[in-house]
């Protein structure tokens, strides 16, 4: 099997994958309208294209070989978070995105069809939190009931801000209990307002966690657990763009390498570590390290009424806090893509090698 690669576009050999042709547009880049309540195509047109922005997934899938097995033309675009995504999904420049559960909400609320095509978490959730509450220096938090009447980061339509919102629920407490600052939630944006004493709590996750400790811990910054599960992540997709039959089963068979992938990165956790933390993201072994123990294992539901019932609660919690209506959080799935994760990981192994 061959197959050429650029900077930003990889094109691939054909998968192993059941053969459910689409001759009358085999040519055409732009396929005949695919209906919600028709069977998932399964062959993929030679001249599709889908751009893609999964930053992470991008590498897990060069690495370790299964971006070999994709049948179309990829275009990986460098977006990553809710609101770049949904910019993408609106300017029609992106096919396809890796989000939290948050913005597939949003997005429904702000008019913009979407699907969830494929869902994952950690296992062991509680124990490999995604997030902790940063506390600033004095603030004297040491639980969840101590936020009362303190200034708490909070980011509106993103996981960061739907997380304080359960914060507050589990709690006890009511928006109006508190001071919610809103601030954006890039970079070390909420470290630094804990730092400056902008703020009293903030959710922060990732090295931000070390580094906050590292460097504000003598002047007696804290984290303190949430005690919430933080870790649903999605593959989603606009709904214009799963109505084209080419691109869905692009995406279907994009969905099904998903946890493969996934699981690769466990499998190989220095070379993982060594192409995404270090060469990627520019951190030191040591950080990548830090972040590999700390996210765990993934969990690759092979079905999703368990992940949808809670989405579900977050979507009434959300509700509640911002005044949007409450909506069935199963009208954000495509339960078609459902079976196709636990089907690649079976073909490929819990190695997630070809």
């Amino acid at each position: 099997m061959s197959y050429r690669a650029t900077r930003r576009t990889l094109i691939a050999g054909t998968p192993a994958l059941a053969a459910l042709a689409l001759a009358a547009c085999s040519e055409d880049p732009t396929g005949p309208v695919l209906t919600a309540d028709a069977d998932l195509p399964t062959a993929v047109p030679s001249a599709t294209k889908l751009v893609v922005g999964d930053p992470q997934n991008q590498v897990a899938y060069e690495k370790s070989g299964l971006v070999k097995q994709l049948s179309f033309e990829i275009e990986w675009a460098n977006i990553s978070g809710g609101p770049k995504t949904q910019e993408a999904f609106r300017a029609h420049s992106l096919d396809i995105g890796s989000v939290a559960d948050i913005p597939p909400i949003h997005a429904y609320w702000t008019n913009l069809p979407t699907k969830i095509v494929a869902a994952s978490g950690r296992l062991d959730p509680l124990e490999h939190p995604i997030y902790d509450l940063g506390i600033a220096p004095g603030a004297g938090i040491t639980a969840l009931e101590g936020l009362r009447g303190k200034r708490i980061a909070y980011s509106p339509g993103q996981a960061q801000g739907a997380l304080i919102l359960r914060v507050l629920d589990k709690a006890g407490l009511a928006q109006s209990d508190v001071e919610l600052i809103e601030l954006p939630s890039t970079a070390d944006t909420y470290s630094n307002a804990l730092a400056g004493g902008e703020v009293d709590a903030a959710p922060i996750g990732g090295t931000q966690v070390k580094s906050y400790l590292n460097k504000y811990a003598s002047d007696g910054a804290t984290t303190i657990p949430h005690g919430l599960r933080d870790d649903p992540w999605v593959l989603y997709s606009p709904v214009e763009v799963l109505e084209d039959a080419s691109k869905a089963a692009a995406i279907a068979e994009y969905a099904r390498l998903w946890g493969a992938a996934r699981l690769w990165t466990r499998a190989n956790k220095e070379e993982w570590i060594n192409a995404w933390f270090v060469e990627h993201e520019g951190l030191s072994y040591e950080d990548g390290e830090y972040l590999f123990d700390r996210e765990g294992e993934p969990e690759l539901p092979e079905d999703w009424d368990e992940t949808i019932a809670r989405h579900q609660e977050t979507i009434e919690i959300l509700a509640e806090g911002t005044g949007n209506d409450v909506i069935d959080a199963g009208d954000l799935y495509d339960r078609r893509f459902e079976p196709l994760v636990a089907a690649g990981v079976q073909e490929y192994g819990e190695a997630g090698a070809p």
